[in-house]
């Protein structure tokens, strides 16, 4: 007896019900009529998109996607349609699948586990289903769960108990690094106790600060990997289930931490612009490893001729570093302008210059070098008014989480896709890049970073060197660890008090700075919350 799936590894857009519906009904119809398939899985909460925040508190948005649900089983005949939507029963709402065939729902799952941490926030909206759900389709026993039901200790298990011959998982699990493999063991330590076939289906695409890698996959029932989709890109694909087992096909390989990060940031950035109708992308090139990095992404995101770059130099602008900028773009095909700041500079400064000789806490030195970088973010987010393309800062998340970056300076912009890329990984991810072709200059890899604000400035002449700082940082922000425990780790009190204090002060930087790609476990934004007003020190 033989069953053949299709898995629709698709990426949606979230509130455009219509566009996510001819996506549904095209894909079920390519995948019935060419590819023979007599089911097709979709993503988690496919007819409205995921993550759907607080659109899932409008009501005429919940009718339109439960009657856009109707529509498939008037449009699609001759292929069975496993679909996420927002299922409203009168009085609560529910994260639920269908499956749809011949014209009529023959089934229906509520979500049980509703994730409330990090960037979930599922309790918010919707209430826990509280049954499994095992349906017959063809002489086959199929159990239905989603995402984070999957993730329960118990849950295939529970399936397999009810009689499932067969469970299919509908997802929208956002990437964080080393994910793929982490879904897959999760699921493979599960089998040992229920021995039952999985069928995982992942959205990918980009949601604001949100990347879904795809990375569908197939485990048979003894957790043997016999399918696995390409990560971050659209694919639909078929797996034949024979007496139970499904036949093994194609395993795309796994890529690593420093390709897939690469991978999502570019991702991200796609679909930021195109999905907010943006015409294209502009950054400043100050020739340091940051913009360098933030244009090559850019460039392999939307295409050089969708990318422009802009000098800024100032009186502290090193000869060498307006080179390495127009270095890197000439190797990237992209189109540069210079636009001296000193004459904005030597404007504010004059126009405040009562201002600043008066008494004040914050240095002379502090506040100049802040008005040069506002100066640039000034010019910027002009010319991004101006020609509707999207202005990418450049800052990274070790910078971000120290304070290291000028409100309404170099924070200026749209979207920051490096917001939660530590410095140590930008150097790495530059490295991989210059691999596939070199871009960006050997001098930007090797040269010590410098804001360039002051004469002969260095990051660390303010901060400790970077493999300490983001040592101190991954254990503070990503494992909330304590300072007495960093410090017996091996690190310097001094200096872990001192990074402690600058990330927990500057609480409100961090909140006024555009969104950005989350890559790590623990993200700035809705990953990390803390509160500004806080009496809590260390």
């Amino acid at each position: 007896m033989t069953l053949t799936l299709a898995l629709a590894q698709t990426r949606f857009n979230v509130g455009n019900i219509s566009a996510n519906l001819t996506t549904i009904i095209d894909a079920a119809c390519h995948a019935r009529d060419v590819l023979g398939a007599e089911i097709i899985v979709f993503p988690e909460l496919t007819i409205l998109g995921y993550p759907a925040e607080d659109l899932l508190f409008r009501q005429h948005i919940i009718d339109a996607a439960n009657n856009a649900l109707y529509h498939l089983t008037e449009q699609v005949l001759g292929i069975a349609l496993v679909v996420g939507y927002p299922e409203y029963d009168g009085q609560n709402l529910y994260n639920s699948a269908a499956v749809i065939h011949q014209g009529a729902i023959i089934a229906n799952y509520r979500k049980r586990a509703l994730p409330n941490y990090g960037v979930f926030d599922e309790q918010r909206y919707f209430s826990p289903g509280t049954q499994p759900c095992i349906f017959e389709f063809n002489g086959h026993f199929i159990g239905l769960t989603i995402c984070e039901d999957i993730w329960q200790t118990g849950m295939i298990e529970e399936n397999y108990q009810a009689g499932a011959e067969l469970l299919i998982s509908l997802n929208a699990s956002p990437f964080t690094q080393g994910k793929s493999q982490e879904r897959e063991d999760i699921i493979r330590q599960q089998l040992h106790t229920a021995p039952l076939p999985v069928i995982y289906v992942n959205q990918v695409g980009g949601q604001d600060e949100l990347i879904f890698d795809g990375a569908s996959f197939v485990m048979n029932q003894h957790g043997e990997l016999v399918y696995r989709a390409a990560d971050f890109t659209e694919q639909l694909s078929i797996i034949k289930i024979v007496n139970g087992t499904p036949l093994p096909s194609s395993l795309s390989p796994m890529l690593n931490d420093i390709s897939s990060c690469y991978a999502a940031l570019c991702l991200g950035i796609k679909d930021y612009v195109h999905k907010n109708g943006f015409q294209g992308a502009l950054l400043g090139l100050s020739g340091g490893i940051d913009s360098a990095l933030v244009l090559a992404l850019a460039v392999d995101a939307l295409g050089a001729e969708h990318v422009q770059g802009y000098l800024l130099p100032s009186r502290y602008t090193q000869a060498m570093s307006n080179e390495d900028a127009l270095a890197e773009a000439h190797a990237l095909g992209v189109y540069t302008d210079s636009i001296p700041i000193e004459p904005a500079v030597t404007a504010f400064t004059e126009l405040l210059a009562q201002v600043l000789e008066a008494p004040s806490n914050t240095s002379h030195d502090v506040t100049a070098q802040n008005i040069q970088a506002r100066c640039r973010g000034t010019i910027l987010m002009a010319i991004s008014n101006k020609q509707g393309k999207l202005l990418l800062t450049t800052g990274n998340k070790s910078e971000m989480s120290v304070g290291y970056a000028t409100l309404y300076g170099d924070m200026a912009g749209g979207f920051a896709p490096l917001k939660d890329v530590p410095k140590l990984l930008v150097y790495a991810l530059a490295t991989y890049r210059n691999q596939i072709n070199p871009v960006i200059p050997e001098r930007v890899l090797s040269r010590p970073p410098s804001a360039e604000l002051a004469a002969d400035q260095k990051d660390e002449d303010s901060l400790p060197p970077y493999p300490v700082l983001d040592a101190i940082l991954e254990r503070y922000i990503e494992h909330e660890e304590a300072l007495d425990t960093i410090i017996k780790a091996g690190f310097d009190a001094d200096t872990v008090q001192h990074v402690i204090n600058l990330v927990d002060k500057n609480e409100h930087k961090r909140r006024q700075a555009p969104p950005g790609i989350k890559i790590t476990s623990k993200a700035f934004g809705r990953d990390r919350r803390y509160p500004i007003s806080s009496g809590y020190r260390h």
